[in-house]
Parts: structure tokens; C-alpha cells; sequence
């Protein structure tokens, strides 16, 4: 009969090796919890919003030991591909009512984990200084990103430019518009491209990540929104992530008052911290 393990090795040699297998098999579940906790990829759109991030890129590794790694895209779109694809863990770009647009839309699944800034939209012109200098007729651009169009519909109807049907829908588009009593004609322009079209018409609703970066202040903005919008920008992820460790580290480097100094040189003000 063959002689037992106990018999083979002795009781404490045996008793040892378990206990090292069991440490191994420890340290390998820990390793994997700490690998996948201490590195995250975030999608910001390029450009000062991207520099912004930097910031608490280098907070989160100061202080948390976090690495994370972030990703540039040139439009609205992709970011939120990417995070519901899993090529991403986080992305920091948007507002809630276009989140929720995509969602609708595209059936993601996700979640607010954090609040970043207020990105004023304004209205620019390169042929006039005032609204009321603005002719009967104008050719008017808005960017054709869901909610987006609408926030500057919006703006239009609260100068009485326009009258919408309804002035509360933030997916307003220029078939929602009841009354047009100066006959502005719309183009629905790629958000990233209004700065490029702004000398072909006669105004333009811009977003601040893209005017800020050609040159245009909200100071000089013809219509601007007010610290008051509820379009504030948001940390988003895929539903169930928002509570994980590395996702609440990233939102804690980023809501910092090293990241709002940043923004405050980027932006000049145009950057209203969205957590306070």
C-alpha cells in the first residue's frame, strides 16, 4: 500500500506546504484586485478639457497611487462608444441631458460617478457685435449633437429671438420651432467644426471646449448661459462601476482645488466647478 502524505513528508512539512499554497493562491486573487484597481483609462475630448484631466491625473497617482491613462477623441460620439465597449473605464466630456440622450438612444447602460464643470455654450459672430445688429435672414450654425442643439435653441427663445413649441425640451431641434419672426436659417454643424464655419455665417453657438482652444472668450459672446445651467459635465461610467475605489479616486483628484485652479488659467472663468 502506498504510504500516505503525512506518512511521506511528516505532518509539519505537510502542513507548511499547504499553507504556502494557500498564501499563493491569496496573493494571486489580491494581485488581480490591485491590477485591476490601480489602473484606469479615462476618454476626455482633446484639447484644455484634456489638460484639465492632467491635472488630476497626476493628483490621483500622488495620492492614490492611481495610474491613469487618458484617452483623446475629436467628437462627442465616440467617447461613449468606448466606454460601453469596455475600451474605457470612465469618460469626462458631457453633460447629463446628452448622457441621457445616448442612452435613450443607444441603450447604454451607465452612471454618473462624479460632477466636473459648467461649460458655458455662447453664441459668436466674426461680422457683428451685438445681437440686435443681427440681420433678418441670418444664417445661424448649432451644433447637431443631441441636447446640445437644443441648449442653444433654448438660449435663442430666452433672448426672444425664436419660439420654440416647447422651451423646457432640451432635444429641441429647428423643426420644434413655432414662431421665427426674423427667418434665421439653421445649419446643423459637427460641434468640433463651428469654430471653422463661424466666418461663413452669421453667428454661431460654440461650446467653450472648442472656443476657448480658437480663440474666442465668452466675453465676447453675443448670448452666453449664466452660472446657473444645469448642463454641468460629469465623470461617467457603466452602471454598478461608479462606487469601485479607482473610479471615487479619479473623482476625488479631479474635484480639487488644484484641477479648478487649472481650469480657472485655462478657461478664464469660463470653467464653473460643477461640485461645489
Amino acid at each position: 500500500m502506498m504510504p500516505s502524505l503525512s506518512q511521506r513528508f511528516g505532518p509539519a512539512r505537510l502542513l507548511g506546504a499547504a499553507a504556502l499554497l494557500g498564501s499563493l493562491l491569496l496573493a494571486g486573487c489580491g494581485g488581480n484586485d490591485e491590477a485591476e484597481s490601480s489602473s484606469i483609462k479615462v476618454g476626455t475630448v482633446a484639447g484644455p478639457e484634456t489638460e484639465v484631466m492632467q491635472v488630476a491625473k497626476r493628483l490621483a497617482k500622488e495620492n492614490h497611487d492611481l495610474e491613469v491613462e487618458i484617452v483623446e477623441f475629436t467628437d462627442y460620439v465616440s467617447p461613449n462608444a468606448a466606454l460601453a465597449d469596455g475600451s474605457l473605464d470612465a469618460n469626462a466630456y458631457q453633460h447629463e441631458p446628452y448622457m441621457r440622450s445616448m442612452v435613450e438612444d443607444r441603450g447604454y447602460d451607465f452612471a454618473i460617478a462624479g460632477r466636473t464643470f459648467v461649460y458655458p455654450i455662447g453664441a459668436y459672430s466674426e461680422k457683428y457685435d451685438s445681437i440686435d445688429a443681427l440681420p433678418d435672414g441670418a444664417t445661424i450654425a448649432l451644433p447637431n449633437d443631441p441636447s446640445n442643439e437644443g441648449r442653444a435653441l433654448i438660449l435663442m427663445h430666452n433672448e426672444g429671438l425664436i419660439e420654440l413649441k416647447d422651451p423646457t425640451n432640451l432635444e429641441a431641434t429647428p423643426i420644434d420651432i413655432a414662431e421665427n419672426p426674423h427667418n434665421f436659417e439653421f445649419r446643423e454643424i459637427e460641434a468640433a467644426q463651428l469654430p471653422r464655419v463661424l466666418p461663413d455665417v452669421d453667428m454661431a453657438f460654440i461650446n467653450n471646449t472648442f472656443a476657448q482652444p480658437a480663440g474666442l472668450s465668452l466675453d465676447d459672446a453675443l448670448i452666453r448661459e449664466g452660472p446657473e445651467s444645469p448642463y454641468v459635465n460629469l465623470i461617467v461610467v457603466r452602471k454598478g462601476d461608479e462606487d469601485r475605489e479607482s473610479i471615487q479616486q479619479l473623482v476625488d483628484a479631479y474635484q480639487s482645488e488644484e484641477v479648478a485652479a487649472k481650469a480657472e488659467e485655462l478657461f478664464k472663468g469660463a470653467a464653473v466647478p460643477g461640485w461645489e
